[in-house]
C-alpha cells in the first residue's frame, strides 16, 4: 500500500500469466466520519423550525439587506438573541437592568413578586419561545430565560410609563433626551429585533398592579403597545381601541395587523384570468385615470371606481419607511401571514418611476412627504417592491388591479383622455391650444374670403 496517494495496489493475472497491477483508491476514514457527523446535524442558521407556523421571528434575507442596507438593525436597542450583545447597544443595555430594578420593586409591594418567579414563569415556556426563532439560538438555559425577563421587562415597563400608568423619573435620560424615544418606535418594530409576543403577555400579566386589575377599563398589552407606537403614527384613539384584544406574533406582527383592514381579504383561490401589472401614474393620467385622496384609518384600502383610483394618505417619513420595509421582510419570510404589505409595497412600485410620480402624488395629498426630496421617496419605493415574491393571482389587490388594467385599454378612454391631457392639462397649454385653433379659424376664414372673392371676380 502507497500510503502517500492514499491508493490500495493489488494484483491480477491474465491469460498469458502476465501481472498487472490494479489501484484501489483508499477512502479516509475521518473524511467519512466526518461526513456521517454533518448529516446527523440540523441545520442552525436555517433551523427545520421555521418551517412551522410557530416560528415568526427570522434574519432578514440577504438580498434584502442588500438593497435598503441598515434599515434592519436596531440602533440603539436590541430585543430578542439576534442582535444581543452588540456593542453600539450597551448603552440602553445598562437602562434595562435599572427599569427592571424598579418594575420588581414596585412589584414586591403589591403581590410580593420577587425576579425569581418571573425567571421561573419564563423557564415554563423556554421551548415554545425558542422555537419561534428561526436560528438555533446558542444560549444555555439560564441565559435565554435572563434574556426574555430582562427585555421583556424593559418593553412593558417603558409602555406603561409612556401611558402614564407608571411614572418616569424626572430625571430619567430615556425621557429626557429627546432623540431616544423616537429610535425606540423604528427598532421595536425590526424583523431581527423581536421576542414573541406571547413571552410579554405572561410578563404583563404577572406584573400588573392593583390598580390595573380594578380599572372600569383595564389597559391590555395590544392597546399599551399600539398607544406608544401611536405617537409615531397619529391615528385616532377610537382606531386604536377596536384592536384591544388583538392577538399577535410579536409587536412588529401586532402594528401591522392593527392596519390591515377586514374588508380587504386576501382571495382563497385563483382566478381564471391572470392578473396584470398596472402602469405608473403619468401613463395612468394619458390614459384618463384619476387618482383621489380618501379619509381611512389604514393606508392599506384602495379602491378603484368610475376611472378613479382612490387611496388614503400615507407619511413617508423614518418611521415608516423602516416599519414599511420590516413588515415587507416579515411577510417573506412567515409561511402563513398574509402579504398584505407586500402587496401595497407592489402597488406603490407600480405607480412611481420618477420624482414626478410622487410630485403628483404629494399634490393630491395621497404621499405626505417627510423623508425627504421626491427623487429619494421615489428610490425608496423602488427599492421596496425590489427582490420581493409574491403571488398577484392571490393578493388582495388582484381584483383592483385587472379592472385598472382592462380601463387603461379601453381605446377610447386613452385617445379622449391623451387628448385632454396634451391641450387642457395646465393652462399654458390650453392657452396654446386656444391661440392654435384661433389661428386655424383665421386661415380657414382667409382661405374662404380668398376664394370667395376670386369667384365674384371671375363672374364680373
Amino acid at each position: 500500500m502507497e500510503e502517500t496517494n492514499r491508493q490500495t495496489n493489488s494484483t491480477s493475472t491474465n491469460g498469458d500469466g502476465a501481472c498487472h497491477v490494479i489501484k484501489m483508491p483508499e477512502v479516509s476514514k475521518d473524511r467519512v466520519a466526518l461526513m456521517h457527523r454533518k448529516m446527523s446535524e440540523p441545520p442552525r442558521l436555517l433551523s427545520p423550525a421555521a418551517g412551522k407556523h410557530s416560528c415568526c421571528i427570522f434574519r432578514v434575507p440577504q438580498s434584502l439587506v442588500d438593497v435598503n442596507g441598515k434599515v434592519y438593525s436596531p440602533h440603539i436597542v436590541s430585543v430578542g438573541p439576534y442582535r444581543r450583545g452588540e456593542p453600539q447597544l450597551k448603552m440602553i443595555e445598562e437602562h434595562k437592568w435599572r427599569y427592571l430594578g424598579n418594575l420588581l420593586s414596585r412589584t414586591q409591594q403589591f403581590n410580593g413578586l420577587k425576579l425569581e418567579d418571573l425567571m421561573k414563569s419564563m423557564a415554563e415556556i423556554e421551548d415554545r419561545a425558542r422555537e419561534s426563532y428561526s436560528e438555533v439560538i446558542c444560549l444555555t438555559s439560564d441565559e435565554f430565560v435572563e434574556m426574555m425577563v430582562l427585555d421583556g421587562c424593559f418593553v412593558i415597563e417603558l409602555f406603561r410609563k409612556a401611558a402614564n400608568l407608571v411614572r418616569f423619573e424626572s430625571d430619567d435620560p430615556i425621557l429626557t433626551m429627546a432623540w431616544i424615544i423616537p429610535f425606540f418606535y423604528r427598532d421595536f418594530l425590526r424583523l431581527e429585533n423581536q421576542i414573541p409576543f406571547f413571552v410579554l403577555e405572561k410578563l404583563f400579566s404577572l406584573t400588573k398592579s392593583p390598580a390595573e386589575e380594578k380599572s372600569p377599563n383595564p389597559p391590555t398589552l395590544s392597546i399599551l403597545a399600539l398607544q406608544f407606537f401611536n405617537n409615531a403614527m397619529q391615528r385616532p384613539d377610537v382606531v386604536i381601541e377596536k384592536h384591544r384584544d388583538l392577538k399577535a406574533k410579536h409587536l412588529l406582527d401586532l402594528v401591522r395587523l392593527s392596519l390591515i383592514p377586514p374588508s380587504h381579504p386576501e382571495p382563497n383561490r385563483r382566478k381564471n384570468t391572470p392578473t396584470h401589472i398596472i402602469h405608473c401614474v403619468s401613463k395612468l393620467r394619458r390614459a384618463g385615470i384619476k387618482l383621489r385622496q380618501i379619509d381611512y384609518e389604514s393606508f392599506l384600502v384602495v379602491t378603484f371606481r368610475s376611472g378613479v383610483l382612490e387611496m388614503p394618505m400615507i407619511t413617508i417619513d423614518d418611521f415608516m419607511t423602516s416599519f414599511l420595509l420590516n413588515c415587507v421582510a416579515f411577510e417573506q419570510c412567515h409561511r402563513s401571514c398574509t402579504k398584505h404589505f407586500t402587496t401595497y409595497a407592489t402597488l406603490l412600485d407600480c405607480l412611481v418611476n420618477t420624482y414626478r410620480d410622487v410630485e403628483y402624488l404629494s399634490d393630491r395629498n395621497i404621499i405626505e412627504n417627510c423623508f425627504g426630496n421626491d427623487g429619494e421617496v421615489a428610490r425608496f419605493i423602488n427599492n421596496l417592491g425590489r427582490d420581493v415574491a409574491f403571488d398577484m393571482d392571490l393578493c388582495y389587490l388582484a381584483d383592483l388591479f385587472n379592472d385598472v388594467h382592462m380601463y387603461y385599454r379601453n381605446s377610447w378612454h386613452v385617445q379622449w383622455a391623451g387628448f385632454k391631457y396634451t391641450y387642457f392639462d395646465t393652462p399654458w397649454s390650453f392657452i396654446s391650444a386656444l391661440a392654435a385653433l384661433i389661428l386655424l379659424l383665421l386661415t380657414v376664414a382667409q382661405t374662404i374670403y380668398t376664394v370667395y372673392g376670386f369667384y365674384n371676380d371671375k363672374k364680373k
